[in-house]
């Protein structure tokens, strides 16, 4: 059914003229009675009649006005349903623990207009995808992994070099140190079970053990966060790494320590990805709250030990030129967050 015709006869319904209706539409008289005379051939029934009054529905025009309305909402909100800005901005933050998480509530409580739906993707590849597809706004990242670029229609924002902690139990041998050196960890056996080759995840761990001479263990399938914590409280061997975002809650018997590495402090490199031609405004302001100097996790709440007790590594910081990340990661021009 032509719309723009059910529109017309709104109008002159409304109106009670046909060439009022025709200003309303800026078309012409001759054209407003076609588009009427084409809806009551399509039908097949006369919805209007001429009086000295002016134009009025017939009984059949009656019984079709409140259809016709209905139509024309309908359509509005079709449209408004993918007006930019209407809808909520989707976002993919990898996990909802991580860091991207952290800066994504952050963002939240600087606009609060601004309505949010946060999606978890599972690599760089499906994230260009969605983003491609119109599935996802904007996606936390890493990039770009090695022998692999991003499409030109995607844009990149380094926001956020996170710095990685050691997590260990309380009988480990570094349990009670301060600070580490990546060289310091040479010997140790650190495991990161669910790293997936592959991966923009898989390629930094990679590259970070062949750079300082680390063992990082693969084995085992990978159960979830809460067996991972269990296994390295008990373990005087095994340590982990984790993002010093995040956000970590363990029974207090479990006891475990969150260390900084420092000397250099090896960072993840997160950045914005989103596609060059999505007009959502919602868009824009996130990239520029993202592009603020000293962009930073939120609060010390993100990286909470026992009980949601904040530790020790909640209030580190990295200065100076210190860092270590994978020289293909798209560089920040500023310092690290934490």
């Amino acid at each position: 059914m032509d719309l723009e015709a059910v529109r017309t006869f709104l109008a002159v319904l409304e109106s009670g003229r046909f060439g009022q209706a025709a200003d309303e539409l800026s078309i012409t008289q001759q054209a407003v009675s076609k588009r009427v005379a084409a809806l009551e051939k399509e039908l097949g029934v006369r919805l209007l009649t001429r009086t000295a009054h002016g134009a009025e529905a017939t009984i059949d025009g009656q019984a079709f006005l409140p259809h016709a309305r209905a139509l024309l909402h309908a359509e509005a909100r079709a449209i408004a349903s993918v007006r930019p800005g209407s809808r909520a901005l989707r976002v993919d933050v990898i996990g909802r623990r991580l860091a991207p998480a952290a800066l994504l509530r952050t963002f939240h409580r600087s606009h609060p207009e601004i309505e949010l739906d946060v999606v978890t993707l599972f690599d760089a590849d499906a994230a260009v995808a969605a983003l491609r597809s119109g599935t996802i706004d904007a996606s936390f990242r890493a990039v770009t992994m090695p022998g692999r670029h991003l499409p030109e229609d995607i844009g990149a924002l380094p926001v956020l070099d996170e710095p990685i902690e050691l997590l260990t139990g309380p009988a480990h041998a570094l349990a009670s140190a301060r600070a580490v050196t990546p060289a310091r960890l040479a010997g140790h056996r650190i495991w990161v079970p669910g790293i997936v080759s592959g991966t923009e995840w898989a390629a930094y761990y990679a590259d970070l053990a062949a750079e300082f001479g680390l063992t990082i263990e693969v084995t085992g399938p990978d159960f979830g966060i809460e067996p991972l914590l269990d296994t390295v409280a008990d373990s005087p061997e095994l340590a982990t790494f984790v993002g010093a975002g995040t956000r970590l809650v363990w029974p207090e018997a479990l006891d475990l320590r969150r260390i900084p590495v420092h000397g250099p402090t090896p960072v993840y490199p997160h950045s914005l990805l989103w596609s060059l031609d999505n007009p959502h405004p919602g868009l824009l302001a996130l990239r520029e709250h993202l592009s603020a100097a000293g962009t930073e996790l939120p609060d010390a709440a993100a990286l909470s030990g026992a009980s949601g007790t904040p530790t020790t590594s909640a209030t580190s910081a990295t200065s100076g030129p210190d860092i270590w990340t994978p020289s293909w990661a798209r560089q920040r021009t500023r310092r690290p967050a934490l």
